[in-house]
């Protein structure tokens, strides 16, 4: 990929980096055009990194400064052997962009991926079911591409699915209508009628009655064969092989088969797991960061379940 460039506020509807097996994901790019050598990655000695779920805002300032400091850590640490960063959705707990506002609170976060992308590092953005009305701002100002949908990438001849993961699968029929609901234009329309102070505050109110906001325990729980995410893999896989599946959303770290070869990856979250994958020529890994007493990864092993 090439060094950090100002792209034209675009959709591209046409990428030939898309399989036609995934018709939906041809406008799953927002406002940003990319090649499809853009989305073919050689890694050349180096790795690519793939989190989530960070949840930037939540529950409180104080919890999510510390959180921010911590992922600030793990991106320095990363940032030599990068070959790309994937940021998989729910990075924000809330994010809404007004023509000319946006949340407060995620400056040192923002800055960090602003220096990132000046030193040449590809970053890709996805957006979650938290952080779904996001616009151009990463794509204008820092030059990252945001993606609404799964995306289809090839890393070293191996054929990879990523996305966040919200929507997909079987079951949940309630949230997949509140997400129709909360992308359409006309619900964005009206939500930058309302005043900054009072649209953010009523939407980090929303946020704080989530999941991770309330530190639920059944994400804790390996669901086995009700795995959504789980189930969405193997149905694609019969039809669309792929080597690996990457998601978030699910808050739990996974590593499980799909098939006969193919494997599906699940990247937690970092309210209180901090764990994130890294993939190499010579192996992917689900790995924990901590930076006590100094920043380091470690592998997770306790991930896998049949």
């Amino acid at each position: 990929m090439q060094p950090r460039k100002k792209p034209k506020p675009k959709p591209n509807t046409k990428s030939p980096a898309i399989s036609g097996a995934f018709p939906f994901l041809r406008d799953c790019i927002y406002l940003y055009r990319m090649q499809a050598s853009d989305l073919n990655f050689s890694l050349q000695g180096k790795k690519l990194f793939f989190a989530s779920d960070f949840h930037l805002g939540a529950p409180d300032f104080s919890s999510s400064r510390e959180r921010q400091a911590r992922i600030i850590a793990w991106l320095d640490y990363i940032a030599d052997e990068a070959a790309a960063i994937f940021l998989v959705g729910d990075i924000f707990d809330f994010w809404f962009e007004y023509k000319q506002v946006i949340p407060k609170g995620q400056l040192p976060f923002l800055a960090k991926l602003s220096q990132l992308r000046d030193r040449g590092i590809p970053i890709l953005f996805f957006t979650g079911n938290h952080d779904l009305w996001m616009r151009d701002y990463f794509t204008q100002e820092l030059g990252i591409p945001v993606y609404t949908h799964p995306i289809e990438i090839q890393v070293e001849g191996k054929k990879i699915l990523v996305g966040h993961g919200d929507g997909l699968g079987p079951g949940d029929p309630t949230y997949k209508v509140l997400k129709k609901v909360f992308t359409s234009s006309i619900a964005q329309w009206l939500f930058r009628w309302t005043h900054p102070d009072i649209g953010i505050s009523l939407a980090r109110a929303w946020s704080g009655k989530s999941r991770i906001s309330n530190s639920s325990k059944d994400e804790q729980r390996f669901l086995g064969a009700d795995e959504w995410l789980w189930a969405y893999c193997k149905e694609v896989e019969q039809s669309v092989p792929h080597d690996y599946y990457i998601f978030g959303h699910r808050h739990l770290p996974l590593q499980l088969p799909v098939g006969q070869s193919a494997t599906y990856f699940n990247l937690g979250e970092w309210v209180s797991q901090n764990t994130y994958l890294e993939m190499s020529a010579a192996e992917t890994r689900l790995l924990t960061f901590s930076n006590i007493p100094f920043p380091q990864g470690t592998r997770l092993e306790s991930n896998s379940h049949q």
